[in-house]
């Protein structure tokens, strides 16, 4: 019998399922009302305008469009990128500051692959993107956790973290600083502009590089859009990720790098390796649905029916939940989740299987810690779910709190629930 252990690379072995679709398999029952996953409304999803210009696409340049085409990315869909950034957020770039990238999860591959050496550190937000922290760790590297508030990263807590690495010797294995400015995943938090300026200097006072992940900026629903990391880097130290998954549609798989030329360069030589091109087809309509105008509309009701749902979910927590001191969550200005914290004395992994035996689900906290820790809190997701299922899960998951709590109380362990 093959011994497959002993053939595959360290790598490999380093390398982990990701927590959130082990979840999504467990939970993927009719039955179950799920906030766990990032999943866009499919019924915001713009069929008919797509179908529209895939026949046009398929008209006017099928034979090309069904053809290989450049790593880079396709020229005119990089232009109308370029435009759409500096209309965003203000950032300025080239056509050498691009590349067109199958989403932004392939972005969070290529960029260790291209940066990271094993061992090298990568501080990120605690809480953070699970995928990014698979990513990190799978070449090897230590994702090093650094506390978040209100504002974003803490930036005293961070300065101290980097001059702790540096008094001990490992100042050259610190390679970049992960953060999501925008309704960060998993808490939802924006980064204020002071400390995105702050990020900057740091970067440049301790010579790393700043990854700036940003998936959904454009899904603000409350409050003043803040200056992307990128736009406010004058010293040229800030990769930023973006991607259509969630202000237009995932199905595509399609998103773009901006950064440096250098950066630029060596992602195309490595996205080579990985699978030759993003795919032409996609990238053709996409431009086309651009050039249209159909994706700022496409953005603007998105933002109306999300705004909806997350003032939703907001009202049901405050009218189901129980009233314990640590019970709170966040109310964020855009994106697709909100951060619950609960007692210390709960156990949000515990939890999750009376919640599921309630037919609710949700994401554990210490899924999105690299060192596990936060296991008293949860990730709720707004987008997917009708508001009949937030009103009827929320209800759901506050009534399991409340009998797991009353357990715990009792000196009572129960995996069960029973309404």
């Amino acid at each position: 019998m093959v011994d497959f252990n002993s053939l595959f690379s360290t790598n490999a072995h380093g390398m982990k399922r990701s927590e959130i679709r082990e979840l999504l398999k467990i939970i993927n029952r009719p039955e179950v009302i799920s906030f766990a996953g990032g999943l866009p409304a499919a019924k915001l999803f713009p069929v008919q305008e797509i179908r529209e210009v895939t026949d046009y696409i398929l008209e006017t340049e099928g034979r090309k469009a069904l053809q290989y085409g450049s790593t880079e990315g396709d020229g005119r869909l990089i232009k109308l990128v370029i435009e759409h950034m500096a209309k965003d957020g203000g950032i300025k770039a080239t056509a050498d500051n691009i590349i067109v990238v199958t989403a932004s999860q392939q972005s969070l591959d290529l960029v260790p692959k291209i940066l990271l050496n094993p061992n090298d550190i990568v501080l990120v937000e605690e809480p953070s993107y699970v995928g990014a922290l698979q990513a990190i760790v799978s070449y090897g590297a230590q994702a090093v956790p650094v506390a978040i508030d209100k504002d974003g990263l803490k930036m005293d807590q961070l300065e101290k973290t980097i001059q702790d690495i540096h008094k001990r010797g490992d100042g050259g294995r610190l390679k970049m600083v992960y953060t999501i400015p925008d309704f960060q995943n998993p808490s939802g938090i924006t980064m204020s502009l002071e400390r995105r300026k702050a990020l900057v200097e740091l970067a440049e006072k301790y010579n790393f590089l700043i990854l700036e992940d940003t998936p959904y900026r454009q899904l603000r629903y409350t409050g003043e859009s803040v200056a992307p990391i990128y736009a406010l880097d004058s010293y040229g130290r800030t990769i930023s990720l973006f991607t259509f998954s969630k202000i237009f549609c995932p199905g595509f798989r399609l998103g773009w790098v901006v950064a440096p030329k250098p950066i630029i360069e060596k992602l195309v030589i490595a996205k080579q390796a990985t699978d030759l091109c993003t795919a032409p087809f996609t990238q053709a309509i996409t431009y086309e649905f651009l050039k249209r105008g159909y994706l700022d509309q496409q953005i603007k009701k998105i933002v109306v029916d999300y705004r909806e749902q997350r003032d939703f979910m907001l009202a049901a927590l405050e009218r189901e939940m129980p009233k314990m001191e640590g019970l709170t969550w966040t109310k964020p200005d855009g994106g697709l989740f909100l951060w619950v914290t609960l007692p210390e004395r709960i156990n949000t992994r515990d939890l999750f299987h009376m919640a599921i035996e309630n037919n609710v689900a949700y994401v554990v906290g210490d899924a999105f810690h690299p060192q596990g820790e936060c296991k008293n809190s949860m990730r709720l997701n707004f987008s997917y779910p009708t508001k009949e299922q937030i009103d009827k899960g929320i209800k759901s998951l506050a009534n399991v709190v409340k009998i797991y709590d009353e357990n715990l109380r009792k000196g009572k362990v129960s995996t069960t629930v029973t309404p």
